[in-house]
């Protein structure tokens, strides 16, 4: 079985990038261990504190965002990291060609019942001359991403990676520590028969999602004349591995339940990279209006709804929303 280095050299990925993303995974493979000793560490439950996103904290969240951050910075690899747990951006070697981005622990409320979870990172260039303390360094559009990636803490510990040249699975030898490839290129099913929604916000979505959804519970008996089956882990990493590995179609759609976010995922650091490995595979990763890859962010914790998944399927959905 081919090792991660290797398997990236041969698509061309340069050393320079090949050391910062050995770097993350060097973060992530403690992160599993952390994860994978739950209770037995005392790692399981909430701080009092809140991020800037006004979520409270795990202590997996905030042991998690550290680790990456310290690894990174130590590297010198980084010009600078953005993370969800961090206000603002923080600047490292100024000297350095690659910015991250990263949510360190995704669906981080799932550590305490044993549930999914993952981290989340983006790959930029830094703009020629830039200043390492200035945040708009981050202000690019997701197809100016030159790697993207999760890793997901389950029963194994598994990446998912791209370079711009397909996506790639790698699941962790824990004998050896290493990452092999276990998945040459994935590629999504254009059609599906399952969707993954947090249905318990159907009263608060727009007109074109209720629609949509509707048609799909008609299943047999409606205007898709197919069942659909509905899988929701409460992670975007776990449904979006769900998507990359049998197809499906992914939705955190715009809603009305808290009119000052209307959005629920945010763009640089969890819809951007995601919506690279799905397009990288076969999929579409849309809005609802505009492919996600496309905008141009103009704040760093900046919210997008994100419509993924099955290019069929995807299709029809953005069908409802024209």
């Amino acid at each position: 079985m081919r090792r991660l280095p290797p398997v990236l050299l041969e698509d061309g990925c340069s050393r320079e990038l090949l050391s910062l993303i050995r770097t993350i995974l060097a973060a992530c493979k403690e992160i599993s261990f952390r994860v994978g000793q739950g209770a037995l560490s005392g790692v399981l439950g909430s701080t009092l504190d809140e991020n800037i996103q006004g979520e409270t904290q795990k202590k997996l969240d905030v042991l998690s965002n550290q680790l990456l951050k310290d690894i990174l910075l130590e590297s010198g690899t980084v010009k600078a990291i953005a993370s969800e747990e961090e206000d603002y951006t923080v600047a490292g070697n100024p000297d350095a060609k690659f910015i991250v981005a990263f949510d360190p622990l995704d669906g981080s409320s799932n550590t305490d019942i044993n549930s999914l979870v993952g981290t989340i990172f983006s790959i930029m260039e830094a703009p020629a001359g830039s200043d390492a303390a200035d945040q708009s360094i981050f202000m690019q559009p997701g197809h100016k991403q030159v790697a993207a990636g999760y890793v997901l803490y389950g029963p194994s510990t598994m990446l998912a990676l791209t370079t711009g040249k397909g996506t790639r699975m790698f699941t962790l030898d824990k004998t050896q520590g290493s990452f092999l490839l276990t998945q040459d290129f994935a590629e999504i099913p254009a059609d599906t028969n399952e969707f993954a929604i947090n249905t318990s916000n159907q009263r608060h979505w727009q007109p074109a999602m209720q629609n949509y959804i509707n048609d799909l519970l008609a299943g047999d008996t409606g205007p898709r004349a197919k069942n659909f089956n509905m899988r929701w882990i409460a992670a975007m990493v776990g449904d979006v591995h769900r998507v990359l590995s049998r197809g499906g179609l992914f939705t955190y759609p715009t809603d009305t339940k808290d009119p000052k976010k209307p959005n629920k995922l945010r763009l640089l650091y969890e819809a951007n990279p995601m919506a690279m490995l799905v397009e990288q595979a076969g999929g579409i990763a849309s809005t609802g209006t505009e492919r996600i890859m496309d905008i141009q962010p103009d704040a760093i914790h900046q919210r997008v709804a994100v419509i993924l998944g099955s290019k069929n399927e995807v299709e029809t959905c953005l069908g409802y929303h024209k």
